[in-house]
């Protein structure tokens, strides 16, 4: 791949729900009230989840979703009889409560907010895509409920390529998705190209010798050998055939020809 309004608990983190961002520590809102330019404020979510606004003090909106902090300010400069049917607009300016980090082979790592619910691919998008050295098995860890780390490794490019929506699942906030180096083999002797080579899926012998742009005038397909690594940490020397499949770190040694 190129390619309900309750407070939450303030030991959690705000999470997306319903497609909607929910306000925490750290955003940064600017609030205005129809016809009363006054009392436009901006403020900064503090770690308790709370803002101070002009009449009505320190309100709770962690953990809220932009319409319901509307709500609950219009609510309280009404019951407070300081606006007669208050019209209240909530703009987030800095997303910065709710962030993921995009880490390995992509073209722009780093930390990266989410400003709506945002899935796997739209992450990787962000972050420049994975780059020609990424793998296209991506991992994937996030906390689960007990707060316990969980790890999972998903093909991307294929789930995609075959429509596999339930693997671009939407991510949540302190997510990590890890992108890898590709698998790479090595092909040395008498080819053009030696050197090391991205091993892509299902990769004969005879796609690993074209990708080293085949043999030079002195190379032969006879003898071909792989030195692989095996179980037990010892290498394995192959006679190959030109139909046998290549894996990750095998050793592609092409021999002078006698004749």
């Amino acid at each position: 791949m190129w390619l309900s309004a309750a407070f939450l608990p303030l030991a959690a983190h705000a999470q997306l729900g319903n497609g909607e961002y929910r306000l925490g520590p750290g955003d940064v809102v600017r609030i205005s009230v129809y016809n009363n330019p006054d009392l436009t404020t901006e403020a900064q979510v503090t770690q308790q989840g709370r803002i101070t606004f002009p009449l009505i003090g320190e309100i709770q909106i962690g953990g809220l979703e932009k319409g319901q902090a509307e709500q609950i300010i219009a609510r309280r400069l009404g019951e407070g009889g300081f606006v007669v049917k208050p019209q209240v607009n909530v703009l987030v300016l800095g997303f910065k409560s709710q962030q993921i980090s995009v880490l390995g082979q992509v073209n722009r790592p780093g930390k990266y907010p989410i400003e709506q619910a945002s899935t796997l691919a739209d992450l990787l998008a962000i972050a420049g895509g994975i780059s020609q050295t990424g793998g296209d098995v991506i991992t994937h860890i996030t906390k689960s409920a007990d707060g316990k780390a969980a790890k999972r490794d998903i093909d991307i490019n294929d789930a995609l390529k075959n429509g596999q929506m339930e693997k671009n699942f939407a991510v949540s906030n302190g997510d990590i998705i890890f992108v890898p180096r590709a698998p790479l083999f090595y092909i040395y002797g008498e080819v053009q190209r030696p050197g090391a080579y991205r091993l892509e899926k299902e990769m004969t012998v005879m796609q690993a010798l074209s990708v080293g742009g085949g043999l030079n005038v002195r190379g032969t397909e006879r003898g071909i050998r792989i030195n692989r690594n095996v179980d037990n940490g010892k290498v394995q020397t192959i006679e190959s055939a030109m139909t046998d499949l290549v894996k990750e770190n095998d050793v592609i040694h092409v021999k002078e020809s006698l004749f």
